[in-house]
């Protein structure tokens, strides 16, 4: 599997995980979908800069979610590239754009972290 390859299923998986939580399924559909878009993550880390680069290339996604969760994982590697997604995902309503405002906050804050190992 390619890191495009790689890039798109983390792409599928936020997309699903996110219709999953819209329906109601938190559970089952939710957690399923997040371990996997978390191992599509873990895969490109594991290629440095060229799958920071694979991801990078979600920030321009046609799903607002897709774009706020490449850039929370590309957040503190490219903090240029991030905080201007965030700033104007942060812009709307709903789940997304407050995903995208606490990651903000933390992140001025000092606080911001992304807990995957």
């Amino acid at each position: 599997m390619n890191l495009e390859d790689i890039a798109g299923e983390f792409a599928r998986n936020v997309a699903a995980q996110t219709d999953a939580i819209m329906r109601g399924d938190r559970g089952k559909g939710g957690d399923k979908e997040a371990k996997r878009y978390v191992a599509a993550y873990k895969k490109l880390r594991d290629h440095g800069e060229a799958g920071r680069d694979a991801l990078a290339r979600l920030l321009t996604h046609s799903r607002m979610d897709v774009r706020v969760y490449a850039v929370t994982f590309l957040l503190s590697d490219r903090p240029e590239q991030a905080l201007p997604v965030l700033r104007e995902a942060a812009k709307g309503e709903g789940l997304i754009p407050f995903e995208a405002s606490q990651a903000l906050k933390y992140w001025d804050e000092g606080t911001w972290k992304l807990d995957v190992d």
